[in-house]
């Protein structure tokens, strides 16, 4: 069963922010099987509803039903009560069904979100986290999940500014996922040959918004642009 576990494509580096009035989500493409690039284009953010996303590290089948069935569960509940969840409610919604897969996880088959939102009680964004047996565990500026999200989270540490502006949020968000790539062999970086780029969403007061394909890859261009300059990434604001 082992070995049947680690043939499993499994999805690595998320990373999040909140910004002025918002929050941003970003996710690396890379899935792994052990040692072997499994695909190099797999997205692993996605909208749950027109205030909150999912994202996920782990096992790339599970994390993909996760995003599937909690959408589902949002959507359905909206139609049954004739408004939408809290993103309190919401975020424990997630909690259950990471719960639910407790049996799974002990064989292997881990699934860790980091789920969003746009609070429209507080006009602010928020960050949840998980472990396997569920939680969640609210976040505050930045966080982030997979194998990358050691080096990901430096690099947020260095970059990030409470109520940043959106886009600097997103530009933030993407040069910690360069670091993740540049030490975690299993975090893919923009790939501009094959035009892979990371997969990048915002939540504010206007709905979910996920960066196109062009705007994703003017994001990922400018930084490699900068690193050719600059490899260790831009300095830290001194404040």
């Amino acid at each position: 069963m082992s070995q049947v576990v680690r043939d499993l494509p499994h999805g690595t580096t998320i990373v999040a922010a909140t910004c002025d009035h918002g929050v941003v989500l970003a996710g690396d493409r890379r899935a792994t099987m052990g040692n072997l690039i499994a695909k190099r284009d797999l997205e692993k953010v996605f909208r749950s509803d027109e205030f909150s996303a999912y994202a996920y590290a782990g096992t790339g089948s599970l994390g993909n039903e996760f995003a599937r069935l909690f959408a589902l569960e949002l959507e359905h509940y909206e139609k049954i009560e004739g408004r939408s969840m809290s993103l309190d409610g919401k975020a424990n919604r997630l909690a259950r069904m990471v719960r639910g897969n407790l049996g799974a996880a002990m064989q292997g088959l881990v699934v860790v979100p980091l789920f969003v939102g746009y609070d429209e009680d507080s006009g602010q964004g928020r960050i949840f986290s998980y472990d396997v047996v569920g939680g969640p565990e609210e976040e505050h500026r930045y966080y982030s999940i997979g194998s990358g999200s050691l080096f990901a989270m430096s690099a947020l540490k260095k970059l990030y500014t409470d109520a940043m502006p959106t886009d600097d949020a997103v530009l933030a968000c993407v040069q910690a996922l360069y670091d993740a790539a540049d030490d975690d062999s299993a975090t893919g970086g923009p790939d501009l040959a094959r035009h892979i780029f990371p997969v990048v969403a915002t939540i504010t007061a206007d709905g979910y918004r996920k960066l196109s394909e062009a705007k994703a890859e003017d994001v990922a261009g400018q930084v490699v642009r900068e690193r050719l300059a600059r490899p260790d990434g831009p300095r830290a604001p001194l404040r």
